[in-house]
């Protein structure tokens, strides 16, 4: 289970403001190619992504920071994306959490201390023969 206090491989830290989804967006995007999603799942994950962010940004307090922290696994992506809000109960029948739960294989929010987090873990639909590959190793090129 991941937490705040559970170590990430990533980690980007971006202003509360909505223009900045495109970055988030783009940097999630590029993590998921390299664990060897396919084209419809890094489209499936930025979506994702940026409805996960449309939830936290709302709640949001005003000059807080967005805070995404990323697990690499082979083929599989965890995101957590939070920022410091108050007491926050996320409308499971709104359109973002629709689509949020529609896209992940899984997705939680929470509320503790102060910070709200909304955690979604995502899949390549692939499976690739010949075992796992670390997706923090180099590129070669």
């Amino acid at each position: 289970m991941i937490t705040r206090d559970t170590t990430s491989d990533v980690e980007l830290r971006l202003p509360t403001d909505s223009a900045f989804i495109s970055v988030l967006r783009t940097a999630t995007a590029g993590l998921a190619a390299r664990l060897d999603f396919t084209l419809d799942d890094l489209e499936d994950v930025r979506m994702a992504v940026g409805e996960a962010a449309a939830l936290v940004l709302e709640a949001a307090e005003p000059g807080a920071d967005l805070t995404i922290r990323y697990w690499l696994a082979p083929r599989e992506l965890t995101i957590a994306v939070s920022t410091t809000a108050g007491s926050v109960v996320p409308e499971r029948d709104s359109f973002a959490w629709t689509v949020l739960t529609t896209l992940a294989e899984e997705a939680t929010a929470t509320t503790e201390e102060g910070i709200f987090q909304v955690t979604l873990r995502t899949a390549s639909s692939i499976d690739v023969s010949g075992g796992d590959v670390d997706p923090r190793a180099g590129v070669d090129g």
